[in-house]
């Protein structure tokens, strides 16, 4: 053991954990991938965020033409990729007598490549928006960039050469990495293509994710958090089944909790693994749930051994957040995730999943003849019974949460979850949310994902089946060749962060269409 201090905490790192961590760091796969069309990007009000790309000549012409001052060429991948570029230079013309320097802007939606960075005004570090500028003093060259990019598009701008000389870009190309290997995937045939289409997407969108670590979002934040690991893992076992990234993950973070025990809620591992400082009452409590999928995927009991008391150290620790009355305290000194959703409260769907938590707990605790298990049982018959008393309103029949008695769908959806009604119960409830539809809504794909779980788990299937063809089916309609980050059909320019450019449009959370459709058999 070795103590890591921070600013506001201090980390016990567990070096035997993070050792073994190590040992199952993945290989990357690599694919060479070139450009398969020259395109313009043109306004269109009647798209995603008004910008589409238009077809102008096949890539394989692009060394046909010469290049030079304020001259731009934009190419496409013709899908979403994520690797390192290389580009091949060459001078046309006199000698070069002065300096080449380009400009690469970088995205994975036409907006990126639109829209000029410097008029971004999000709250997020501008640092995330993917651009290059090159100065190359000796031509010909081969440049290959250090960074590591999420794209389908580039466009490349000669910024400057001299009156003397044109260029010619004879090869652009990407060496795209993955710890995802697509020959371990089962293929399925449905009779519904739209569902067919979401499933190859969904897979798309984890292996692009699928590197090192369960990435959250190749392009940002480029980092493993515990609520996209669940759910990674969940699509992974229906598709890849790389339970050893899985397993790597867990012992992250189990490696850096702090002085109290708690995990984080993202770690960073490079360029050597680091606990960030911000932790979430929901995402703890995933570390036990994480580690209850695996198990049951894997079977693997000396993992479960090894880290049962970091899960079990979760739901102690949330436990203490109870009141007299067995319900969490909702003030201003905890962060619970949830959902992006603008005003949501998070009191009664952050009971909820202590309540779901809790019962996996119980589940690996029977596995391992634990002695925590009475214990368990005995905590939540009595948080189950408060969360009946005290966050059910029998008049409206839902769920309320906080002061304000605040009815949300995140309430519904994780108390349905959660299972602390009969199934009939849960049926009648999800059904209530549908018809009703409660103001504070749903604002991300994640929280997408727990609605029409939890439809399949109430058997509403076909309702489940309907609102994944609105979702992610309208992420498709609108151009998706990788799940976003966030999507709102109601407002498209959506985002958290005070611009859509900064949105991730391949993103972790987004991924698990593939694990609903196989799961479940839709």
């Amino acid at each position: 053991m070795s103590i890591q201090k921070l600013e506001n905490h201090v980390i016990i790192r567990n070096e035997g954990f993070i050792e073994q961590a190590e040992t199952l760091k993945p290989q990357l796969h690599e694919t060479i991938v070139e450009p398969k069309a020259i395109v313009e990007i043109k306004s269109d009000k009647d798209v995603i965020h008004g910008w589409k790309s238009e077809f102008v000549a096949p890539a394989s012409t692009l060394a046909e033409t010469e290049y030079g001052k304020g001259d731009s060429v934009i190419l496409d991948f013709g899908n979403h990729q994520v690797g390192y570029l290389s580009i091949k230079i060459r001078p046309e013309g006199s000698p070069p007598d002065a300096p080449l320097k380009v400009k690469l802007t970088i995205g994975e939606m036409p907006v990126e490549i639109a829209e000029p960075f410097e008029n971004y005004t999000g709250w997020l570090s501008s640092s995330w928006l993917q651009e290059e500028t090159i100065i190359v003093d000796v031509l010909p060259t081969e440049i290959t960039l250090p960074r590591r990019y999420s794209f389908r598009y580039v466009k490349l701008e000669v910024i400057d050469t001299s009156p003397k000389y044109r260029i010619v870009f004879e090869k652009v190309e990407c060496r795209a990495v993955t710890s995802a290997n697509i020959n371990d995937i089962q293929t399925i045939s449905r009779q519904d293509k739209e569902l067919q289409k979401m499933d190859e997407i969904s897979i798309k969108t984890l292996a692009d994710c699928m590197q090192d670590v369960f990435e959250d979002g190749p392009k940002r934040d480029r980092r493993l958090w515990l609520g996209d690991l669940r759910l990674q893992a969940l699509a992974n076992y229906e598709t890849f089944k790389n339970n050893d990234l899985v397993k790597r993950c867990l012992y992250l973070f189990a490696g850096v909790p702090d002085d109290k025990g708690k995990v984080a809620a993202n770690v960073f591992v490079a360029p050597k693994l680091i606990a960030d400082d911000t932790y979430l009452f929901d995402y703890s409590l995933f570390f036990a749930s994480t580690l209850h999928d695996y198990y049951f995927a894997s079977s693997d009991l000396k993992t479960l051994q090894e880290l049962w008391p970091t899960a079990y150290k979760q739901v102690e620790l949330a436990l203490e957040r109870l009141d007299k009355n067995h319900i969490l305290k909702d003030s201003a000194d905890w962060w619970s995730f949830i959902d992006w959703q603008e005003g949501l409260n998070k009191q009664t769907p952050s009971q909820a999943i202590l309540i779901y938590t809790m019962k996996q707990g119980i589940r690996l605790a029977q596995e391992l003849n634990a002695p925590q298990q009475n214990l368990l049982e005995d905590r939540l018959e009595k948080i189950e019974t408060a969360a009946k008393t005290f966050l059910w309103d029998e008049q409206q029949q839902f769920f309320i949460s906080g002061a304000e008695r605040q009815v949300s769908w995140a309430s519904q959806i994780w108390m349905v979850l959660a299972g602390i009604f009969s199934r009939e119960e849960n049926q009648k409830l999800i059904n209530h949310l549908l018809t009703d539809k409660p103001e504070v809504g749903i604002a991300t794909p994640y929280m997408y994902h727990h609605l029409v779980e939890a439809l399949l788990v109430s058997e509403e299937k076909e309702q489940a089946i309907a609102e994944m063809k609105t979702y992610w089916g309208g992420m498709i309609q609108d151009g998706a060749d990788t799940f976003w980050e966030l999507y709102d059909p109601n407002n498209k320019d959506f985002s958290p962060y005070g611009s859509h450019l900064i949105n991730s449009y391949c993103h972790a959370w987004s991924c698990t269409p593939t694990y609903l459709i196989r799961k479940y058999d839709l």
